[in-house]
């Protein structure tokens, strides 16, 4: 759809990217209510009510977010691969989607102490929504124009920050005052607010699936099974990243500094439950930080169309590792609403930049199988930040000196990035769709 125009043409490019977009409105609400506001807090509770200690309880919730992303990543290139041999890019997201919506709907069932059971639930819902995920971010290069893929990223970021935080603020005025709204108490409304999620998700997923058009593939390996086919092309892959040496820099540096990205998204509330943040103080700032990043998604699209993607990030990066510095001091509800507030500035447009900027190096015939890398990459590496968070608070009693650590991988995967030759990367790409 790139070098086509005109009237028709146009309202049928608005459309798609509408459809596009809106699926980060449905799955962000997975991120903000499930991953960043409640869920950490309630699987602690899990594991304190089953008589363990409190540094085992974050502990064991990094372990867990650790095992759910190497799932992700031993399976995501093999898949990636395959979809790019048959085409069906969104009838595997249909099936992640709906793993995703129907785990975490089964929440709702989890007993007090059932620590076990929420980790398994966990890691089903997890692999649904990072499966998920891989093939919608796969997508990207064939929906929006070369000069758009900027702005479409962070337009999606955006949509997905006003759809989690809409759904968010539902959820915490249940939590909040929970008789308000028929719920016994505050605990209900929690496991409420699960239920919630899979609705919004499955609700809001419609608009991807029918607007957005399955790219048109050429048929390889025809008559050999698909998966032998996917694992065949996976080789083939490892082979060609030596031709696209700038995109496999920006995948290590990527690596690196979304490993402290996610590990700040997925342990903030178990680190603030853990020092004393009561969970109405960090839900709260989490609503500020989706609203603040609302506006600074799109700032961020503004910005890589003056200065690049690739300096917008490095500007994102710094802002982190002070956020990481300033999370080893802080104590008060007033110091978690402050450093959520400037998290919310660099969130969106670190993680929308960063995904564009990857989807305008790869070559758009093998989009799903090079994203497959890119999700299966930021997984494997995104195991050591909670997974450092976990040992570190099993084994010094405290998670302090965990989230200070995290500056390291903010620092490493700025330099590296600060390496990427950008135009390379987009020289060799359009070299690899001219070759096929």
């Amino acid at each position: 759809m790139a070098s086509e125009s005109g009237p028709s043409v146009d309202r049928a490019y608005r459309r798609t990217i509408r459809g596009w977009c809106l699926y980060d409105w449905a799955n962000s609400a997975f991120s903000t209510s499930i991953l960043a506001a409640f869920f950490p807090p309630f699987y602690r509770s899990l594991v304190i009510g089953a008589g363990l200690a409190e540094n085992r309880a974050t502990a064991f919730w990094g372990y867990t977010t650790s095992a759910a992303l190497i799932i992700v990543a031993l399976v995501a290139p093999v898949l990636g691969a395959t979809a790019d041999h048959t085409g069906g890019r969104k009838r595997y997201a249909g099936f992640f989607v709906g793993l995703g919506v129907l785990a975490t709907a089964s929440f709702v069932l989890i007993g007090q102490g059932a620590w076990f059971l929420a980790s398994g639930l966990f890691l089903a819902a997890s692999i649904g929504f990072s499966g998920a995920n891989l093939f919608y971010d796969s997508l990207l290069p064939h929906v929006a124009r070369r000069g758009d893929i900027d702005q479409v990223s962070a337009r999606g970021h955006a949509l997905g920050y006003v759809g989690g935080g809409i759904l968010l603020v539902v959820n915490a005025i249940w939590v909040l005052r929970p008789a308000l709204f028929g719920f016994p108490s505050a605990e209900i409304a929690v496991r409420a607010s699960f239920v919630s999620v899979a609705v919004w998700w499955a609700v809001f997923s419609v608009p991807f699936f029918r607007s957005v058009p399955e790219p048109l593939v050429a048929p390889r390996g025809r008559g050999r099974p698909a998966i032998a086919e996917g694992f065949t092309r996976l080789v083939q892959t490892f082979h060609e990243i030596r031709k696209h040496r700038q995109l496999a820099l920006l995948l290590i540096a990527y690596w690196v500094y979304s490993d402290g990205i996610g590990t700040i998204i997925r342990m903030a509330t178990a680190y603030g439950d853990e020092i004393g943040i009561e969970l109405n103080d960090m839900v709260m700032a989490l609503v500020i930080t989706q609203f603040v990043g609302i506006p600074f998604s799109l700032l961020f699209g503004r910005l890589a169309r003056r200065i690049g993607a690739k300096r917008s990030i490095l500007i994102a990066l710094v802002v982190y590792a002070g956020v990481a510095v300033a999370a080893y001091f802080m104590r008060t509800a007033l110091h978690f609403y402050v450093l959520a507030f400037v998290v919310g500035t660099v969130q969106g447009g670190s993680q929308a930049l960063s995904r564009s900027l990857y989807g305008s190096m790869v070559p758009k015939d093998r989009a799903a199988e090079f994203f497959g890398f890119f999700s299966s990459s930021s997984k494997f590496a995104g195991v050591f930040g909670p997974l450092v968070f976990g040992v570190v608070s099993h084994f010094v009693g405290g998670s302090r000196a965990g989230v200070v650590s995290l500056v390291v991988f903010f620092v490493i995967g700025g330099l590296l990035l600060a390496r990427v030759d950008v135009e390379e990367g987009l020289a060799a790409a359009r070299r690899a769709e001219r070759a096929e």
